[in-house]
């Protein structure tokens, strides 16, 4: 008899723990994973319109920050920047804040962006980033790389995994190419990054769309332009996968990377695209 009752009350406990863990997860919080390199991490200018923070939309930090009092796993109302510590406005930062304002009041939007400049697509493949961790010499690209663990797509997953725990995943953002410019393998090695991520965090594809922007477009003078045909094969290689436009996007001094109006109408068109996909 005492065997039985063992074995209900561990059958019960074992209930009680799979109803606790479903009820904290909230249907109504979306969250959108957000990774690539210096225009997803933030190189343009924050400015005053840009710190407009709305309740319904958070951010997770990659990072500890003391000077931005945040802490590394942490959910915080989003106010850029969204990545590091120390870098500015993102497209990851209009994509959510217009994913807000069009979604009913009932839904929350978490975003989390692990993103690092310079870096070729395959430092986020986990089974070869080691490969990659190096791909600029100097001190500033490895500093970067040790932000995030020294394992940036691992840092992702860790807090992707800790996130699926508060919310629904329901999007992936990627905004990569300037550093595998003609790479005519790139989405290739995006399939593979992507498929990683669909299989470690136990998503399907169908219910997980990858969202990638083009590099600054040829209107504008984009230095990397030229990668734009490549992103633009996406969609060959991976079926839900959509390319965000990049046309008509302002760019900085550099023409490589998009200015603060740029990079808030790309991040618009990011959300626009999700919307659609969502049926809105």
């Amino acid at each position: 008899m005492k065997k039985y009752i063992n074995n209900f009350v561990l059958v019960a406990l074992t209930l009680f723990s799979i109803s606790t863990s479903a009820h904290s997860q909230n249907p109504n919080f979306h969250i959108y994973l957000c990774f690539g390199q210096s225009n997803m991490e933030g190189s343009a200018k924050i400015e005053g319109q840009d710190k407009t923070a709305d309740v319904r939309l958070k951010m997770m930090s990659p990072m500890d920050c003391p000077d931005l009092d945040r802490k590394y796993g942490e959910w915080y109302t989003a106010v850029p920047p969204l990545s590091s510590c120390w870098h500015g406005l993102s497209p990851a930062d209009y994509f959510g804040k217009t994913m807000v304002a069009i979604l009913p009041d009932s839904i929350e939007v978490g975003v989390m962006n692990v993103a690092i400049g310079g870096s070729d697509i395959r430092l986020f493949d986990k089974a070869i980033y080691q490969d990659y961790t190096d791909t600029y010499p100097e001190p500033w690209f490895k500093e970067k790389v040790n932000a995030y663990g020294g394992n940036p797509y691992e840092r992702l997953m860790e807090m992707a995994k800790k996130a699926q725990k508060e919310g629904v995943i329901k999007g992936i953002l990627l905004h990569q190419g300037e550093t595998n410019e003609r790479d005519e393998n790139w989405p290739s090695y995006v399939k593979i990054v992507y498929e990683n991520m669909l299989k470690d965090l136990g998503l399907n594809a169908e219910d997980v769309p990858l969202l990638a922007g083009e590099v600054v477009n040829a209107d504008v003078g984009g230095k990397c332009s030229s990668m734009n045909h490549i992103i633009n094969q996406l969609p060959v290689v991976v079926p839900t996968a959509s390319v965000i436009s990049s046309k008509g996007c302002a760019v900085s001094k550099d023409n490589v990377h998009f200015n603060s109006e740029g990079v808030r109408k790309l991040g618009r068109r990011y959300a626009v695209e999700m919307l659609s996909i969502l049926g809105y």
